[in-house]
C-alpha cells in the first residue's frame, strides 16, 4: 500500500465506527443489562444446583455447567468488554471501566491498565506486546529456540488448565510483583507494593469465595461444591483461553518490530490489527459465550465499540479489507483451533520455518 492508500484505509474503517457509534443507545443497554440478568441467573441457579448431588449426579452436572457458563459470561462478554470502556457512555455506576470487577483472580484495575495499553496499542509488536505468547510460547521465530520448547504444548494445556492464574500473573508483570524490577511505560506509574497487594488480595478473595466460603455454606455437601467449583473454574479456564488463542495465535497471524511502527499512521495501525487478529464463524449464541471475541479483527479495529455490535459491522469490515486486498482470516472453530495447534507445534522445533 502507498501512504495515500493508508490514508483512505483508515478513512474507511473511521467512517464504519462512526456510522455503528451514532446508533449505540438504548438497544445497547438494555442489551448488556439483559446478559448480566443471565450471568447471575446461571451463577445462583448452578450454585444452588450444586446441593443436589445427592438426590441425583445429573442435576450436579446441570449445576456445574450453568455456574461455568455464568463464569464465561462474566469474564467474556461482560466483564472484558465492560473493561474496555465500550459501555462509559451509559454512565451506570457498575457498568464502566473504572469500577468493574470480574470473577477472576487477575484484578481488574491492574488488566485494564496494562491489557487496554499495552496489548491493544503494541499488538504482536515483539518486545513490546506480552500478550504474544504470554512468555511461555514461542510461536514465531522472532524468538530465539530454548529446549523448554520442546514440550511447550504441554505447556500451552497447563496455562489454559490454569488460565486465570495465568493472566493474573502475566497481567501484574510477575517480575515487578516479586522482585519490584520496573519498566518503561505506564507501570512505573504503580508501586511496586501495590501491584503486590493486588496480585495477592484477588487472588486470596477468589481462593476464598470459591474454595472456602461455598463449600461451608454447603456443610455436609462441602466436597459437592468444592469439587463443582473447581471444575467449573476449570470449564471456564479452558474456554477462554482458546477462544483467546483462536482470535490471537492461528497459523498465518504476523508480528511486527518495533523499528517497524515507528511514526505509524492511523491507517497503518488498522493495517497491523488487520493482519494480527482471527475471527472464528459461530452461531449468534457461540458469539455471546466468546464475548463476541470470535470477532477479534473488529475487536482489535475497534475496542471501544461495544461488542454486540460486531457482527452488524463485520461484513462492512470484510468489503474494506477486499477492496484493499488484503486477507481477512476467518474459519469455523476447528479450523482456527487445528491452526493454532499447529503454530504451537511447529514453533516447539529449532528449525520452524
Amino acid at each position: 500500500m502507498t501512504q495515500m492508500n493508508y490514508e483512505q484505509f483508515a478513512q474507511e474503517l473511521d467512517a464504519i465506527k462512526l456510522n455503528t457509534m451514532a446508533k449505540v443507545g438504548d438497544k445497547d443497554a438494555k442489551y448488556i443489562r439483559r446478559v448480566i440478568r443471565w450471568q447471575r441467573y446461571t451463577g445462583w441457579s448452578g450454585r444452588i444446583m450444586l446441593l443436589t448431588g445427592l438426590i441425583h449426579p445429573a442435576l450436579w452436572v446441570l449445576g456445574i455447567l450453568l455456574l461455568a457458563v455464568s463464569k464465561i459470561l462474566d469474564n467474556m462478554e461482560i466483564g472484558h468488554n465492560v473493561m474496555h470502556g465500550q459501555y462509559d457512555w451509559m454512565n451506570d455506576k457498575f457498568i464502566n471501566s473504572q469500577n468493574f470487577e470480574w470473577d477472576i483472580a487477575c484484578d481488574g484495575k491492574s488488566w485494564n491498565r496494562v491489557h487496554n495499553f499495552e496489548h491493544h496499542t503494541y499488538t504482536n509488536v515483539i518486545g513490546k506486546d506480552r500478550d504474544f505468547g504470554y512468555g511461555l510460547l514461542r510461536l514465531s521465530n522472532d524468538f530465539r529456540w530454548k529446549v523448554k520448547n520442546l514440550w511447550q504444548f504441554i505447556t500451552y494445556i497447563n496455562l489454559s488448565l490454569l488460565f486465570q492464574w495465568g493472566i493474573a500473573y502475566h497481567e501484574l508483570a510477575a517480575e515487578r510483583v516479586f522482585i519490584g524490577k520496573k519498566k518503561e511505560g505506564r507501570d512505573q506509574r504503580t508501586p511496586h507494593s501495590e501491584l503486590k497487594h493486588r496480585f495477592f488480595s484477588k487472588g486470596a478473595r477468589q481462593i476464598l469465595k470459591d474454595y472456602v466460603l461455598f463449600p461451608l455454606l454447603a456443610g455436609p455437601l462441602f466436597l459437592w461444591v468444592l469439587v463443582g467449583n473447581l471444575i467449573a473454574n476449570l470449564l471456564r479456564n479452558l474456554w477462554t483461553s482458546t477462544i483467546i488463542f483462536c482470535g490471537h495465535f492461528t497459523e498465518h497471524v504476523h508480528t511486527f518490530t518495533e523499528a517497524s511502527i515507528e511514526n505509524e499512521t492511523r491507517g497503518q495501525w488498522y493495517y497491523r490489527q488487520a493482519l494480527g487478529s482471527s475471527n472464528i464463524q459461530g452461531s449468534k449464541g457461540f458469539h455471546v459465550m466468546t464475548g463476541h471475541l470470535s470477532f477479534q479483527i473488529e475487536h482489535h479495529l475497534f475496542p471501544d465499540l461495544p461488542s454486540s455490535r460486531y457482527q452488524e459491522v463485520a461484513p462492512q469490515v470484510q468489503a474494506v479489507f477486499k477492496k484493499y486486498q488484503l486477507q481477512y482470516n476467518t474459519g469455523s472453530f476447528a479450523t482456527q483451533y487445528s491452526s493454532v495447534l499447529k503454530r504451537i507445534l511447529k514453533y516447539s522445533l529449532p528449525n520452524a520455518a
